[in-house]
């Protein structure tokens, strides 16, 4: 099996004991063997979570060597116990990494509200400390242990030549709670390329606006929402800038596009993954509104669920987002067959496009305007009666 982790990173995923269903891993631990430049964006949600507080007061940083991680428990709304808590566990990580203070970044998903049971916590950073390892099987260990209600793990692997290989490798979790400016999701990219601090926060930030504030399952933005960029030079050479720079800036957009993408497309209970795309618009922004405002219609959502391709709910999506267009001249596609052109319906056969829907997981929305170049894609999934009763259940 083909070793995936950057040069210098050692990851492992252990059962603690949070979750309540025995031997479902539950912390993560991933170790770079030198210092990291290290980068974060985090949930907008001003209700966030003690993790988000502790890792956004250390990053940009340019010496962290550790991220843990646990599933199960969000320590969000849990007071200044919960910051203690967060602090607690960058301090056992510190003490059995034998790491220097501020060099550890948390993250925590799972139950809001709750407390962590800090001895089943420690003993848990302890067993995974003692498992760290660079194999393939780690990396998935590690994958495997932040998920919550994901059905499977995320990983996205990439490899350039910058005058030598450089690696790329992306894990990442979330399958409900999402909506843009960061979603109940949490993500870590690992590359043992050498960048300055200020273009790796730059680089990341842009990367999750093509990505990861691009994506949905029900609009909720949630508590906890982080993703961490660690970049530790062991591939060797110098800073990466200029060209290399730009191509490892590219390749980081590919990580977290894949990333994003295969959130909704294991959004819980859904049939189909929506890719809405906008084109047409005078701004990225305006573009980028309607196809969010698509996205997160209830009406759009149950259409895709019932593979009805119901036009008119898609077009006057549009109209309501709060970005001015000319609707004479608006055009619309489902899976590449025309409804809807220059303002009005066109005559197609409304089977086959059903057809195409029922057949397919993935359903895209093609919107076509006429008032500028720019354009914006955005991803998200349909709603379903299983979407209803796993959220419904969640917490009873």
């Amino acid at each position: 099996m083909a070793n995936h982790l950057p040069k210098g990173f050692h990851a492992a995923g252990v059962y603690s004991g949070v979750k309540t269903m025995p031997n479902t891993l539950d912390l993560s631990l991933l170790l770079s063997d030198r210092p990291a430049v290290a980068a974060g964006v985090y949930t907008q949600n001003i209700v966030c979570g003690a993790p988000v507080k502790f890792s956004r007061d250390l990053t940009p940083a340019d010496s962290i060597r550790a991220v843990v991680i646990n599933s199960g428990v969000a320590n969000a709304c849990t007071g200044d116990q919960g910051y203690r808590d967060t602090e607690s566990m960058a301090a056992k990580v510190t003490e059995v990494c034998k790491l220097d203070e501020k060099q550890v970044l948390v993250m925590s998903t799972g139950i809001i509200g709750e407390m962590l049971p800090m001895e089943k916590i420690n003993a848990g950073i302890e067993a995974a400390a003692s498992q760290l390892g660079d194999s393939e099987e780690s990396l998935i260990a590690a994958a495997r242990g932040m998920m919550t209600t994901d059905t499977r793990h995320k990983i996205c692997y990439r490899e350039i030549d910058l005058n030598g290989p450089v690696r790329l490798c992306g894990m990442a979790k979330g399958a409900a709670m999402i909506g843009p400016n960061m979603a109940t999701m949490l993500a870590l990219v690992m590359t043992d390329a050498k960048l300055k601090p200020s273009d790796a926060q730059a680089g990341l930030a842009d990367a999750a606006d093509e990505s990861f504030n691009c994506i949905s399952v029900d609009g909720h933005t949630s508590t906890s929402d982080t993703v961490l960029l660690l970049a530790n030079g062991a591939a060797g050479g110098p800073v990466l800038e200029g060209r290399d720079l730009a191509k490892f800036q590219a390749t980081l957009v590919e990580v977290c596009e894949d990333l994003a993408q295969s959130i909704p497309a294991d959004g819980e209970g859904a049939s189909h993954l929506i890719t809405v795309e906008v084109h047409g618009c005078k701004t990225r922004k305006g573009a980028v509104k309607i196809a969010k405002t698509i996205a997160d219609s209830p009406l759009v959502k149950t259409a895709v669920a019932g593979n009805d391709p119901n036009w008119g709910r898609i077009v006057s999506a549009a109209g309501y987002a709060g970005i001015s267009f000319d609707p004479t001249k608006v055009s619309l596609l489902v899976n590449g067959l025309l409804l809807y052109e220059h303002g009005a319906p066109v005559e197609f056969d409304a089977e086959m496009v059903s057809c195409s829907m029922r057949e397919n997981r993935d359903t895209n929305l093609v919107l076509l305007l006429d008032e500028g170049t720019a354009s914006a894609r955005f991803w998200t999934t349909d709603l379903t009666t299983e979407y209803v009763r796993l959220n419904a259940d969640y917490h009873t």
